[in-house]
Parts: structure tokens; C-alpha cells; sequence
């Protein structure tokens, strides 16, 4: 079967009825481009799902899909296959002309070479959008134009061409205009990627004050001290989104690993006060916590448990005894006011992991000697 074909296949039956319950989702996007070589698959299979006011990084090696992602987001692209919604908009039954309209009322479009036109002044650019979805009256425009060019620190340059203006300036006048029609997302390729360190972290600082504000942003970018300070990261690799959570829970992982480990997880839910993992029993999965909040508890011979601790999502669990050899030395449960879900990596799958990443081998290494004192202090 070609692999196009293969990653289309991948579509649940009966998916694209159902109705979106997120601000954004993706359903098994598929995007292939023709080459001499045949299809090149840039996203293969995407299912990705963000909320209102949510801070989202996504990060990624040169040509690991991430741009595409954006443009999906954007409709500057059209998936192959797949259904897009935003805020409960099908984007991906739009034809060009639909996309423009909805997308001038609905986004904000920051771009790393900031595309803004040489023969418009900083403030004509900035009305721009106002005025193709014919937004506000003429004296209103210009009033909301020059307000976004102060929000931004740029107001003295208003009538200026681009090319008389710095490249720092240039993406503040950028971010105005992706302000112009007040949208509730804005979408950013590289926002910073052609900043210096100083005026990239002030522009962040305001990305960060719009977040705060209500807004819902989505960032590409290479920069990973950036990347550290959204509320949410999103790795892509190799046209696939990597588990998130096991981003955080093994952070030592290669891309190409953590797109590996990634296809061999096995998502699990527990109901409050569920056992996930007995005291005494056979090791047979390594754990990731994803929701919910589970207790760590050690059985005494008296039929008395002791609480150990709380882990929290991006914690994991379920090492000690495959790394150590014997049976589960402390029961696992989930909280009693939460269900919660996890990822779970069976045990070949674990000892494969351990022997491709000797750094990632260590990090457990030393948790679970944390964990043994820890334990050991107890009884």
C-alpha cells in the first residue's frame, strides 16, 4: 500500500461527526507534496487538540513539519486529507476566497520575515486588515492603528516606510497588524527568528502580556529558552506530533526517539481511587502521568498503608522494579477525587528505550535511588 494512502487510512470511522469540543483540532491531517521521488509526506496522520488562552510552543528540527502545521492552522495551506476545526469552523471546507475572510476576522498571522508592504507606510500597513474585512469606520482605523503602534512601541515611525525601520521594529509593526481586527488566536512562524536576544525577549514579554489578555497563541520556534516559557510545548518530529508528556518525563530523549517511543505508548484511564500499580507484583509497564493527579503507597503486613508522595502530571512511574529486577515495591493508585490517564511503555519496549539512550538510562538510574532512600527512610 503506498504510504499516503496508508496514512489516510488512519482515519476513525465515524470521526468527522463528531463535534469539535476544543478551540482547535485536528483530525488525521495528512499533507503531501508531489515530488520527482513521488509523495512527501510533511504531516502524516496529525490529531491535536488546544484551548481557549492557551500559551502552545511548537518546536521542531528544520523540516519536521512544524511550518506546515502553521499553515494548516492558517489555511496559507490546505491538508491532503484530514479535517481542521476552529472554534467549531470546518477551515478545511473552505474554498481561497472563504479562508481569506474568515481568517482576517478570526486570526492573527505573525511571520518571520514580517511580509509587510514595502510601498505602505507602518500605519497603512496596519489598517490594512481593517480594511479588507471592512472593520471599523475610516477615522476608527486610523485611531486603532496608531493604538496598536504605541501597544507595541513603534508609534513615532507610524509614517515611515518599512524599509526606513528596523528588522525589530518591522515585527512590532507585524504584531500590530496581526492585532488589527482584535482576533482571538493569533498564529507566529518564527516570530523572533530574526531578532537580537534583547529585542526578542521583549517582544515574547508581549506575547505573554495578550496570552494574559485573553488570547489564544501558537508559536513556532527554534529558540528553546522560548520555548520553556510558554504554558505548552508540542514537539514535532519527522511530520508526527510526539507524546507531550513524555517530552516532559524523559526530556533526555532524541527527536527520532521520542517519535518512536511515541508509537509504542498505550493510553490507559483509571477511575478515582483506581490501583494502577499492586505492591508485590510482576513489573510488566513504565508509567507516564498525563492527567489527574496518582498516590504512592507502601502496604504493611497490618493491612495499613503509608503514603509515600503525590506525582503529578509530566511525573512518571512503574521503574524501580524493571530497572532494579524483583517485584513492585509500592502500590499505585489513583487519587480519589480524579480519574486519570496515563501512557504506558510495556516492558521490551522499556529495556529497548534504556539501551538506545544511556543519558535517559542515567536519569532513571538516579530517580529510582532517590526513590529506594526515599522508601527505605519510611519503613
Amino acid at each position: 500500500m503506498p504510504m499516503l494512502r496508508f496514512f489516510q487510512n488512519l482515519r476513525a470511522n465515524g470521526q468527522g461527526e463528531q463535534e469539535p469540543e476544543h478551540l482547535i483540532e485536528l483530525r488525521n491531517v495528512v499533507k503531501a507534496y508531489k515530488t520527482d521521488a513521488g509523495d512527501f509526506l510533511a504531516l502524516k496522520g496529525i490529531n491535536l487538540a488546544i484551548d481557549e488562552g492557551e500559551f502552545v510552543g511548537i518546536i521542531g528540527k528544520s523540516g519536521s513539519g512544524k511550518s506546515t502545521l502553521i499553515n494548516m492552522l492558517t489555511g496559507i495551506d490546505r491538508p491532503t486529507s484530514g479535517e481542521i476545526y476552529i472554534n467549531r469552523t470546518g477551515i478545511h471546507r473552505f474554498d481561497e476566497g472563504q479562508m481569506a475572510r474568515w481568517r482576517g476576522r478570526n486570526q492573527g498571522v505573525i511571520f518571520q520575515f514580517f511580509q509587510l508592504l514595502p510601498t505602505l507606510t507602518v500605519i497603512e500597513n496596519v489598517m490594512l486588515p481593517m480594511d479588507f474585512c471592512n472593520m471599523y469606520t475610516p477615522r476608527q482605523r486610523q485611531e486603532r492603528a496608531m493604538h496598536l503602534l504605541e501597544l507595541v512601541d513603534v508609534a513615532e515611525q507610524a509614517h515611515k516606510l518599512p524599509s526606513q525601520i528596523s528588522g525589530g521594529q518591522q515585527q512590532r509593526v507585524a504584531i500590530a497588524r496581526a492585532l488589527a481586527n482584535d482576533p482571538p488566536m493569533i498564529m507566529a512562524d518564527e516570530p523572533t527568528g530574526n531578532l537580537d536576544s534583547r529585542t526578542a525577549r521583549q517582544v515574547f514579554n508581549l506575547f505573554e502580556k495578550l496570552v494574559a489578555e485573553g488570547k489564544t497563541f501558537l508559536m513556532v520556534t527554534h529558540d528553546d529558552d522560548l520555548a520553556r516559557r510558554v504554558n505548552r510545548t508540542i514537539v514535532i518530529a519527522d511530520g508526527e506530533i510526539v507524546n507531550e508528556w513524555l517530552v516532559k518525563a524523559l526530556p533526555t530523549l532524541s527527536q527520532e526517539l521520542l517519535v518512536k517511543v511515541t508509537r509504542q505508548l498505550q493510553v490507559q484511564h483509571y477511575a478515582p481511587g483506581e490501583p494502577i500499580i499492586l505492591q508485590d507484583t510482576e513489573p510488566d509497564h513504565f508509567y507516564i502521568l498525563c492527567k489527574g493527579v496518582v498516590h504512592v503507597y507502601l502496604d504493611r503486613p497490618n493491612g495499613r498503608e503509608i503514603f509515600v508522595e503525590a506525582l503529578e502530571p509530566g511525573q512518571y512511574f512503574g521503574e524501580m522494579a524493571l530497572l532494579q529486577g524483583g517485584t513492585r515495591r509500592a502500590t499505585v493508585r489513583a487519587a480519589r477525587d480524579n480519574p486519570v490517564e496515563v501512557v504506558a511503555l510495556d516492558r521490551d519496549a522499556f529495556f529497548e528505550l534504556i539501551q538506545e539512550s544511556e543519558e535517559t538510562h542515567e536519569s532513571l538510574r538516579q530517580v529510582v535511588n532517590q526513590r529506594s532512600q526515599q522508601i527505605e527512610g519510611i519503613r
